[in-house]
């Protein structure tokens, strides 16, 4: 596909299946899919300091500071892979994160594609707690709904799997409560300003919801 595709910003409390979704539309659409925890959890990876910051922050479920995660989607999207658009997975999180996002797409004239995808509290848990992680390949398994073929073992590249340390159950209990209190107001800030938002249900299967994230961009 040629056509401009823009900002396409997927919502959702952790657990949604915002990643899986946003790599199957970056791949389909030929545009990158940028997700700001990986970024973060590669700093983690890194023992950066600022790596180290965050991962004392997310240990706590706490949302890593708005100045951070800004400056690092504004280097990202200046890469020459974003011409055409781009995926946001996890980004933006607060009002000022919105804002911040704003004024990058203004200086390009990008439009923006909001879709939230809603799922319920122990859908979220069941997820998230039996999710499974390539450190490699970045792909993403579930213990209870889509194991991999090998206990704890990628089937794409046979690296050990392994558990995000902002995966632990009393951790999510924190992100759902911070997504509820911080991020859900950002879409009522978009609302706000016009912007139309697609609600889409995340319960369903991984390939239902698929094809509808695809027949929304379609027809943006």
């Amino acid at each position: 596909m040629d056509r401009p595709v823009g900002a396409v910003i997927l919502f959702g409390p952790p657990g949604a299946g915002k990643g899986t979704q946003a790599r199957r539309i970056g791949q389909r659409m030929g545009i990158p899919h940028i997700s700001t925890g990986d970024m973060i959890r590669t700093e983690v990876a890194s023992a950066t300091p600022m790596g180290e910051r965050a991962q004392a922050i997310m240990a706590l479920g706490s949302l890593v500071p708005d100045e951070w995660v800004n400056q690092m989607v504004e280097t990202r999207l200046q890469a020459p892979d974003c011409h055409r658009g781009f995926v946001l997975d996890g980004y933006p999180r607060t009002r000022p994160q919105a804002q911040a996002l704003e004024k990058l797409l203004s200086r390009n004239a990008a439009r923006m594609t909001v879709i939230t995808m809603a799922v319920d509290y122990n859908e979220i848990t069941r997820r998230t707690t039996g999710r499974r992680l390539c450190p490699v390949c970045g792909t993403i398994y579930n213990v209870f709904v889509k194991p991999p073929r090998a206990e704890n073992v990628c089937d794409n590249d046979g690296s050990p799997l392994q558990i995000r340390l902002d995966d632990r159950e009393e951790v999510i209990r924190e992100r759902v409560q911070a997504y509820e209190k911080e991020t859900r107001p950002v879409l009522e800030y978009f609302r706000g300003r016009g912007q139309q938002i697609h609600e889409v249900n995340g319960s369903r299967g991984t390939d239902e919801i698929t094809a509808e994230l695809t027949r929304i961009l379609d027809a943006a």
